[in-house]
């Protein structure tokens, strides 16, 4: 549920910073229809190429190294590890060991599935955060060039 609810709000804000991102075009200089049409497209290449970014062409999403894991998406011996420490615990606490070796690796497997999910949540959130910066440097890029063509950009 939490995955869900934390790419949902990922997508929301990129989709907010689409349309925050909307320049408008004012021929200040009373620019023809085709002139501005043409000053736009020779802006829009420019900032491509100055920012290295461009808005059609978005680069696809780079691959996340994921941690190894098993079916049910823990990390291998999670559960092994969390065993032996309930285990000892168990022992320690109650001399049931048994009891406390099962608690333990149900514990720490359903720890080690929060990690991996946290770990791969945080790879997709600064991802969109880079394309968002890059998103802003080509505007601006596209801005700047229009300005020095006589026209106001908002």
């Amino acid at each position: 549920m939490k995955q869900r609810t934390l790419c949902c709000l990922a997508l929301a804000g990129l989709l907010i910073s689409e349309a925050s991102a909307q320049q408008f075009v004012y021929p200040a200089k009373g620019q023809s229809p085709q002139q501005q049409k043409s000053d736009e497209a020779a802006c829009y290449s420019w900032a491509v190429k100055q920012s290295g970014f461009d808005p059609a062409k978005p680069p696809p999403p780079a691959p996340t190294a994921k941690p190894p894991t098993t079916a049910t998406g823990t990390t291998p011996g999670a559960g092994a590890r969390g065993a032996l420490r309930g285990a000892a615990v168990g022992e320690i606490a109650g001399g049931n060991a048994s009891a406390g070796a099962a608690a333990g690796a149900v514990a720490a497997r359903g720890q080690s599935r929060r990690q991996n999910v946290a770990a791969a949540n945080s790879a997709q959130q600064q991802q969109a955060a880079v394309t968002q910066q890059k998103q802003a440097s080509f505007a601006k890029a596209r801005a700047a060039c229009l300005e020095g063509r006589g026209y106001t950009v908002k």
